[in-house]
């Protein structure tokens, strides 16, 4: 199966170990795939697009860090990921320690460098978890705020210890905990007067959090996928429903910023492609084709959204829906030839300096996508055509693993 491109406000008391328990139970949602799908479309005021039996399509290696750390073995032909995700991802731990470590008390900068330093110089896993943990004691101690940037900062950085010497398990252990101090933070103070600024940046921490939870469940060496899913949803939905409430209540000054627009789209575009290696392309069309709208509208990478959008329109098999029959196949691989078609017109458009390599390489995977349409129509000179400019598309930049994937459609259809 192919795939995708006052000390009241402190509490609850944070005083649990950044080290939980080695039998700590994460817990399990108990809402299904289609559930959770519902609530996404219901949030972004659509619903899932066609149905289809799947069918074999081709897209470009994913290059990104995160994608080829989750996704290495399986997405062999995927499109191009945002790299937007990396505002969530790679450089997380990095933001909230080193953006925040001008701001410790110099007691708790003291154990923060000797952290750091068998951290990242002299690493010492045994030592580097003592100098976290004195920090946290000293922080406690002077009354620093637990649900400041710089305390929760710690703790993230002591995840970020354990994920660097792959105890994954302690890593998701040590942020489901910051998680679900944060929500009880939000659940008994996030309402109160005067709480407003504090609880938006409580609450995109732990949007960020629960992202970068995601990541690690889907590790190689974790493969927890549905806990990764679960994560990645309530993080989604947590920033569509906040962006409605925004929008229909209006911000108050007080509330500042939320998640930016970039930031929003590569949220959707992360779950799309999660559903997408799932195979549950009736849930990842509607998140693209939001990304799509919320993507400027004469960008390279809106091109290869539309192509991903094109993919899994194609690919749709959602549940029987009483009342609403199944669109035909030839619908399918006309709704997904029309939006091809729309991303490779797209990037034409484009030009220096906004035009980037995104642009072209998105171009030769959309053009190879129309062969395969057309294949599936039965309409092999058509495709025939398509995967000849689609390989030639793919030289002209340097595209390797295009011309491969081309290559072997032109055996397939028998080049002449």
């Amino acid at each position: 199966m192919p795939t995708s491109t006052a000390t009241p406000a402190h509490s609850p008391a944070t005083k649990s170990s950044i080290m939980p328990d080695e039998t700590t139970e994460t817990p399990v949602s108990i809402r299904t795939k289609e559930e959770r799908g519902l609530v996404i479309c219901t949030l972004m005021e659509g619903k899932p697009l066609f149905s289809h039996n799947s069918c074999c399509i081709v897209r470009s290696l994913a290059d990104t860090a995160i994608t080829a750390k989750r996704m290495a073995n399986h997405l062999v032909n995927s499109i191009i990921i945002s790299s937007g995700c990396l505002l969530y991802t790679n450089v997380f731990y990095h933001n909230y320690i080193i953006g925040a470590f001008h701001k410790f008390p110099e007691p708790v900068a003291k154990q923060m460098r000797k952290a750091l330093y068998y951290t990242n110089m002299a690493p010492d896993t045994k030592l580097a978890l003592k100098y976290y943990k004195e920090a946290l004691r000293v922080a406690d101690e002077i009354g620093m705020d637990p649900f400041s940037d710089e305390v929760i900062g710690i703790r993230i950085q002591v995840a970020a210890l354990m994920e660097k010497v792959q105890q994954y398990h302690r890593a998701i252990d040590v942020l489901e905990i910051v998680k679900s101090d944060n929500l009880k933070w939000m659940e008994k103070f996030g309402d109160k007067p005067g709480n407003e600024a504090k609880k938006t940046r409580i609450l995109k921490t732990t949007v960020r959090v629960s992202v970068k939870l995601a990541e690690l469940y889907a590790n190689e060496y974790v493969l927890e996928k549905e806990l990764a899913e679960d994560r990645l949803v309530w993080a989604v939905e947590t920033v569509l429903r906040e962006q409605q409430r925004r929008e229909k209540e209006g911000v108050k000054p007080e509330e500042g910023e939320w998640f930016s627009v970039e930031e929003q789209c590569s949220s959707l575009e992360f779950l799309a492609h999660m559903y997408e290696e799932k195979n549950l392309h009736y849930l990842a069309a509607p998140l693209f084709l939001q990304a799509i709208i919320l993507s400027p509208p004469s960008s390279c990478h809106t091109a290869v959204l539309m192509n991903n959008l094109s993919i899994s329109l194609a690919q749709q098999v959602p549940p029987p829906t009483p009342g609403h029959p199944p669109a035909s196949r030839p619908e399918l691989i006309n709704n997904g030839r029309a939006w091809a078609e729309n991303a490779i017109a797209m990037a034409a458009k484009i030009k220096p300096p906004e035009r980037t390599e995104e642009c072209d390489i998105g171009c030769a995977v959309a053009t190879h996508n129309l062969g395969e349409f057309a294949e599936m129509d039965g309409n092999i000179a058509e495709a025939r055509k398509r995967f000849d400019e689609a390989r030639s598309l793919a030289k002209a930049v340097g595209f390797q693993e295009g011309v491969a994937n081309s290559e072997e459609a032109l055996r397939r259809v028998g080049h002449t």
